[in-house]
């Protein structure tokens, strides 16, 4: 049963609330869906950008009927938001958690999942990965933004952390200041495993389509500070809260624990 209060819409941000996670899982295999359709027919590609935790085992719908189907997998172009520094075949490796949760099960094209160098230093698989993109860019497999020279990815996924983290984008952490490089990298996360590479705030603020995903009672008091609107993003605020589309459409995917604490959202009994 979804709540009422699903499709509260503030300022192109939209909050969808949901009552257990199969609804949750469900609705956002198919926002997915749609994305990729409308990404295909207007540019002949789909390039999404993953982060690790729960998005990876939510995203597992799609690897059902109809999607396993139906979605144009030739056309997908992999990405991560966000990765650790640390082997493809270590537990920590959002990578590995995207292969073995999600890309083995579906017909991606090998060559169009891009993940970082995990034999060079933190800074350089930065340096390399952003490389990477501007190679892409070039060839227009990621468009460009209208209004910058970042790149503009069709969807770019993200969770939440209890203190308001998303990517590696840490609450009063010096890269939230970055404005010059569209990926870059830390050594110091305050979770392990500390040596991290990120996309920036401009490029994550570039995007299409941004989706936060957010479960667990633990996050409701940070879920209802970082959706306030009354509150304008600076530097002094959480990441979660700087996350706000230029031009693009933000919707936060919410279960009823997550979502108890906002005002004016009214749960069906």
């Amino acid at each position: 049963m979804a709540l009422s209060g699903t499709g509260k819409i503030n300022n192109a941000r939209e909050l969808r609330i949901y009552e257990n996670s199969d609804e949750l899982r469900t609705e956002f295999a198919e926002y997915i869906a749609e994305i990729s359709e409308a990404a295909v027919k207007d540019r002949g590609i789909f390039a999404i950008a993953l982060s690790g935790g729960s998005l990876i085992s939510l995203m597992r719908k799609l690897c059902e009927m109809p999607y396993n189907k139906t979605v144009d997998w030739a056309k997908w172009y992999i990405f991560w938001v966000d990765e650790r520094v640390v082997a493809k075949s270590h537990q920590d490796s959002n990578y590995k958690l995207a292969k073995d949760g999600f890309l083995t099960k579906v017909p991606v094209i090998p060559s169009h999942v891009h993940s970082i160098n995990d034999s060079v230093s933190a800074e350089q698989a930065a340096e390399e990965y952003e490389f990477l993109i501007r190679q892409l860019v070039r060839t227009r497999v990621v468009s460009v933004s209208d209004f910058s020279d970042c790149p503009k990815f069709d969807l770019i996924l993200l969770g939440m952390g209890p203190e308001g983290h998303v990517a590696s984008l840490f609450p009063d952490h010096p890269v939230l200041e970055e404005t010059e490089v569209w990926v870059t990298f830390i050594t110091d996360s305050p979770k392990p495993p500390p040596e991290r590479i990120t996309f920036t705030l401009p490029v994550i603020n570039s995007a299409s389509n941004v989706a936060v995903v957010v479960t667990g009672s633990n996050k409701a008091e940070t879920v209802k500070i970082v959706t306030n609107d009354d509150v304008e993003p600076d530097r002094s605020l959480l990441p979660a809260t700087m996350v706000r589309p230029s031009n693009g459409k933000l919707v936060w995917f919410l279960d009823k624990a997550a979502a108890s604490k906002l005002d004016g959202v009214k749960f069906s009994e």
